[in-house]
């Protein structure tokens, strides 16, 4: 695993492009700032500018190679790279709160952005007018849209919101696409069909994410649970009550397994049995690194602080890689099939780059596992 440290205010939302060689972040603030990997070391090369509110969503179409950005000036913005320079085109959200997320359909002919208008806007280019512009999903929506990931066939659309609920709509835009085939989710898919919705948890739905397949969807909501359904059997929902802080952000990385971060700082693996509909932790995927101060003793720890005058403040040193909350978890290789590296930003300002093989390795070489 590998860690960069690019500010010191806290990253908020990211997005990769194609190849992996940059990313858009924002810095907390209005701007998105991209960076290009040139040898170890990360370089700014881009600042966009145009929100007048805090960004809040990134999304990178890797085929297009356009961006897409939301913030709380409720609007968003779709970029497109004109020689050196990457320039903005508005988007008609009508919204009269703050959008809170977005995220490019896997054919990139459309976006969803989430909003606190209670309602969902898909969004789509008219080629008439040669602008973007959108439709409305809002029953049976009651509060602010946190979350959203498209299904593989880019029809379907999951979507977390802080009324408690996880729900699955129809997105499709008969103006842009041929009639969608039927699913496990169903068949009968017009704009705006409620497929799927949760019995309702505990707490915010903090993120939603589609399996490879599209056949099972899992969510994390601030009551620290993580839940899974199939879409065979809608009517069961797996649930896994964590001990942990709330979890912000999850990915399938297989079919049966995915990884979630929160505000414990570190990612989680769990695994999910589709025989007994059960989801199981599985580990804490942070090696920790060696306290200089461990066995120590109390005289010998109390009087290397006074040495390097230096307040008492071990009790809140994290052990994690991350120092503040995970905010975004995005795969890097492998895809939701068989993901084999994937990439956590925080609030700390930082971006780790996690490899699950040698994750494997270091975990048992310290018989965490």
């Amino acid at each position: 695993m590998s860690y960069h440290s690019f500010l010191l205010e806290p990253i908020s939302c990211h997005a990769w492009n194609k190849d992996r060689t940059q990313i858009a972040l924002c810095p907390n603030n209005h701007e998105v700032h991209i960076y290009k990997k040139e040898g170890s070391k990360w370089n700014r090369i881009h600042e966009l500018k145009e929100h007048s509110g805090h960004v809040t969503g990134i999304s990178w179409a890797p085929e297009s190679n356009r961006i897409v950005t939301c913030g709380t000036d409720r609007n968003a913005y779709v970029w497109s790279l004109k020689g050196n320079v990457w320039k903005p085109t508005l988007v008609i959200l009508r919204i009269n709160r703050a959008a809170r997320c977005v995220k490019w359909s896997p054919k990139e002919n459309k976006f969803a952005v989430g909003s606190g208008s209670r309602l969902i806007s898909i969004c789509y280019f008219e080629k008439e007018n040669d602008w973007w512009v959108c439709k409305h999903i809002k029953k049976p929506i009651r509060s602010t849209i946190l979350s959203l990931d498209w299904h593989p066939n880019n029809v379907l659309l999951a979507a977390g919101s802080s009324d408690f609920k996880c729900r699955i709509f129809s997105a499709y835009i008969k103006e842009v696409e041929e009639k969608p085939s039927p699913t496990p989710w169903g068949s009968k898919m017009p704009f705006g069909e409620l497929m799927f919705e949760s019995s309702g948890t505990g707490g915010w739905v903090h993120g939603v994410c589609f399996s490879d397949s599209g056949d099972r969807v899992c969510w994390v909501s601030h009551d620290s649970t993580v839940c899974i359904t199939d879409a065979n059997k809608k009517s069961v929902i797996a649930s896994f009550n964590t001990e942990s802080l709330p979890l912000l952000t999850v990915t399938f990385i297989t079919e049966n397994s995915l990884v979630a971060g929160g505000h414990d700082c570190y990612p989680v693996l769990f695994t999910y049995d589709s025989t007994q509909d059960k989801i199981t932790f599985g580990k804490k995927l942070d090696v920790p690194k060696q306290n200089v101060q461990r066995g120590m003793t109390a005289l010998a720890k109390f009087r290397n602080l006074d040495k390097n005058a230096m307040a008492d403040n071990s009790s809140v040193t994290l052990d994690t890689l991350h120092k503040n909350s995970i905010s975004q978890i995005s795969s890097l290789e492998g895809g939701k099939k068989n993901c084999t590296k994937f990439c956590t930003t925080g609030m700390d300002g930082g971006m780790a780059i996690w490899d699950l093989k040698t994750l494997e390795a270091e975990l048992k070489d310290l018989k965490i596992v």
